[in-house]
């Protein structure tokens, strides 16, 4: 999900491409937003069998065995050091274990396409951290309007008119407080981690590991264990693991050597959008009219936020 955006941070340690990949990068592109919109409606469909926490910790173990597996392939060794491992750890709950449990905690009262829309709202959290944790990230006029935009689009998604009624406030809450979670983590480790010559797929490996030890201690304190194993919520939580946690990691990881990181990170702004289709569509959600214009204000803001001067894009 919002792990795209965080792409910028990923080019210091990225590989080059050798050799043309077998698929074009347009596809991958294609293929990466479709998991990453689709993933709201798979928490949406495991919570319908699952606790929430029940379904975080499915996520991350098959997302874990999927980089786990990627790693042995290309004979990559987790990361060395006291230190790294502790500030992985913190990464993990802040990019991992706190994001993915609000989000599935928020879907038990919001519809999917509304979590979808919220996780858009990512890049303007994190433009709004940059500017007091990061000292090159300077404001622009561009960015300004963009972050005042953005913070509109939220509104008229809320309905801040009429009060916000006919909204789970709760459950909003937690979806704006999961997308806020995200650039708090990538900010945490480009100040801490950064330059460690450690590769992505190493230490996302080992985030990911850290995270599901994080859930598999939390989980049985909170819920109790499943009495049965319906069929398609089990689906569900197995595609949002392999594909939506670890394949799709992959994938963004080839599209930020590929084509850099400015590029990769346009996923962010597909994602609502397959998430809203694959909410009404596929799950019969309702939205109202505000829903799905103040999502178009908000990527309008982030794309704002997010633009750089020409000089200064990868």
């Amino acid at each position: 999900m919002s792990t795209a955006t965080s792409s910028r941070s990923l080019t210091a340690t990225s590989p080059s491409v050798r050799g043309r990949p077998a698929v074009d990068w347009r596809v991958r592109f294609a293929v990466l937003s479709l998991i990453w919109g689709f993933s709201f409606l798979l928490i949406k469909v495991g919570t319908e069998g699952f606790a929430p926490f029940q379904v975080t910790l499915g996520r991350l173990v098959f997302g874990t065995a999927v980089l786990a597996t990627a790693m042995a392939v290309k004979r990559e060794r987790l990361p060395r050091g006291v230190r790294t491992w502790a500030h992985l750890t913190v990464a993990a709950f802040l990019l991992n274990a706190l994001p993915f449990s609000l989000f599935a905690y928020s879907e038990l009262t919001i519809p999917s396409a509304l979590a979808g829309i919220c996780n858009a709202t990512s890049p303007l959290w994190g433009m709004v951290l940059s500017l007091v944790a990061l000292s090159e990230d300077r404001p622009t006029r561009r960015r300004a309007a963009g972050l005042g935009l953005g913070f509109l689009g939220v509104l008229t998604v809320l309905g801040a008119w009429q009060g916000f009624s006919g909204l789970d406030a709760g459950g909003t809450a937690m979806a704006l407080l999961a997308s806020l979670s995200y650039p708090v983590g990538w900010i945490y480790l480009r100040r801490t981690l950064a330059g460690t010559g450690h590769s992505n797929l190493s230490m996302t490996g080992a985030q990911l590991f850290l995270g599901t030890i994080q859930l598999a201690l939390v989980t049985p304190l909170f819920t109790t264990l499943p009495t049965s194993f319906p069929v398609v919520p089990l689906l569900a939580v197995v595609a949002l693991g392999a594909l939506g946690t670890g394949f799709a990691v992959l994938v963004q990881y080839g599209l930020v050597a590929e084509v850099g990181p400015t590029t990769a990170q346009m996923v962010t702004y597909f994602i609502p959008v397959v998430a809203t289709v694959a909410g009404v569509t596929l799950l019969g959600e309702q939205l109202s009219w505000n829903t799905p214009v103040g999502a178009v204000i908000v990527l309008a803001g982030a794309a704002l936020t997010q633009s750089r001067p020409k000089a200064a894009q990868s």
